[in-house]
């Protein structure tokens, strides 16, 4: 009869107590996946939404032949923008965490930590993806808008039909890596007593004195996770992008 290594009770070297742990605290590391990716998802999407409002108000210009009052409200959003992605681009995500979820509470506003961790992961996203976007709008041609223009297309509807479209399909996998950053940055969460996967390795570490064997099943938890979607997301990438005109050229002309 083969060693079964799950009935483990007595474990002696590090292995044996990766799967000790695992077997005894396995819901306390389930709760601990399923916030991570809870905070992660919700945060990322959030943040890609505050992203893309960022990057269109960055992406505004002003035309000679507007109301003076309309040139100091672009300015003045202009310059809110530049000084938040500045902000949140060049400090540390955990100084953020421990900025906000205690700045907050100390203004009398009883928020969680969960609350607090998806709002600096949503902040914290919508900075990044904020460049990303307006890198993505700036690689769309300039004649495509002309010629929506030529058309009789306003400015808002322009942007909203032709260019946010094709920018939105340029930075997929900038946003695919966003999530997967994301999803190994919650751990910092930990120092506002988050109770995600790194609390939950830390918790159970502290139990036996084993903080390596229970990091390992961690760093086991995240590698399976983000493995899997970084092929989702190339396989969602290849989907979204299709053939291209060289390849369609050539299949029309075996075809003739």
């Amino acid at each position: 009869m083969g060693y079964n290594f799950w009935e483990i009770t007595d474990p002696g070297n590090s292995f044996e107590w990766m799967i000790f742990l695992t077997k005894k605290y396995l819901s306390m590391f389930l709760e601990g996946t399923w916030l991570t990716l809870y905070i992660a998802v919700l945060g990322t999407l959030l943040g890609f939404v505050l992203g893309y409002l960022i990057g269109i108000i960055q992406d505004l210009r002003i035309n000679q032949g507007d109301f003076f009052v309309k040139r100091v409200l672009i300015r003045l959003l202009k310059l809110i923008a530049a000084v938040y992605v500045e902000i949140f681009r060049d400090t540390p995500m955990i100084v953020q965490a421990m900025i906000i979820y205690y700045g907050i509470r100390q203004m009398g506003v009883n928020m969680t930590s969960v609350v607090a961790g998806i709002l600096v992961t949503v902040l914290n996203t919508g900075a990044y993806m904020a460049e990303t976007v307006r890198g993505g709008i700036g690689s769309i041609d300039m004649g495509q808008r002309e010629g929506a223009w030529a058309m009789g297309m306003s400015p808002m509807k322009t942007m909203l039909y032709i260019v946010l479209p094709q920018a939105f399909r340029n930075i997929i996998p900038e946003m695919a890596n966003t999530f997967l950053t994301n999803l190994k940055m919650t751990s910092v969460l930990n120092v506002i007593a988050v109770q995600e996967l790194f609390m939950a390795a830390k918790t159970v570490g502290g139990n036996y004195y084993k903080y390596f064997e229970s990091y390992m099943v961690i760093a086991v938890i995240y590698f399976v996770l983000c493995f899997f979607f970084n092929k989702v997301f190339i396989f969602l990438e290849r989907r979204m992008k299709g053939k291209d005109d060289y390849a369609l050229a050539v299949e029309y002309m075996d075809n003739q």
